[in-house]
């Protein structure tokens, strides 16, 4: 028997891929972590460990294995009431800051649904296509709002793209810009709406 592939909604099947790639990922990445680490303990390359060339291999490894982490939550599937602590929250967040470009800070306890979750990391992104020479995010929580506010010496200003979140008609996003229209379908899956604020000196989000 065929089965009735229109039965999955097409977000769905979009967070199914994400899911698939993310997982297909994290294991040569791992694969490749553990074969630094035997090179830093073996015997046969006496100070390799200490080489400029080992260290950008192992920052480049620590820092993809925290983006998947991080796009395995704005992409992949969300499974029943999933939730997340805040520690869990701050780990992935590190996956921004570990370029050294953004400085994020956290204002937020407890623990948070998947779906919240989803919808910072889609935010952040924005964030960081706004900020992309580097600059401040601060996250917080206050009831069941969330603000994200960003502030920088230069900001990239596209606000057709932003329009997405909720104004007027948006541009069609570039592949490194689809953050954007996915924040939009995830907001109105949950039934919420979105402020933003763009300018010279930042930008800012609450939903």
């Amino acid at each position: 028997m065929i089965q009735d592939t229109t039965r999955i909604a097409q977000p769905d099947l979009a967070q199914l891929l994400g899911s698939r790639l993310c997982h297909d990922l994290v294991s040569p990445l791992g694969a490749i972590g553990n074969g630094v680490e035997l090179l830093e303990m073996s015997n046969d390359f006496p100070g390799i460990g200490a080489s400029p060339e080992l260290k950008l291999i192992a920052e480049s490894v620590a820092s993809a294995r925290a983006r998947i982490q991080l796009f395995r939550v704005a992409f992949g599937q969300a499974q029943g009431d999933q939730r997340m602590s805040r520690a869990g929250l701050a780990q992935l967040l590190d996956g921004f800051s570990g370029q050294g470009r953004l400085r994020v800070t956290l204002e937020a306890e407890g623990d948070f649904a998947r779906i919240e979750l989803r919808m910072i990391m889609l935010a952040m992104m924005c964030m960081e296509s706004a900020l992309p020479w580097g600059g401040r995010v601060t996250i917080t929580h206050a009831g069941s709002a969330w603000r994200l506010s960003g502030e920088a010496e230069r900001v990239k200003q596209d606000p057709p793209l932003w329009a997405w979140l909720g104004g007027a008609d948006p541009r069609s996003p570039a592949p490194s810009e689809v953050h954007f229209a996915l924040l939009a379908q995830a907001l109105a899956a949950a039934g919420r709406r979105a402020e933003w604020d763009l300018d010279e000196k930042g930008a800012r989000i609450v939903f």
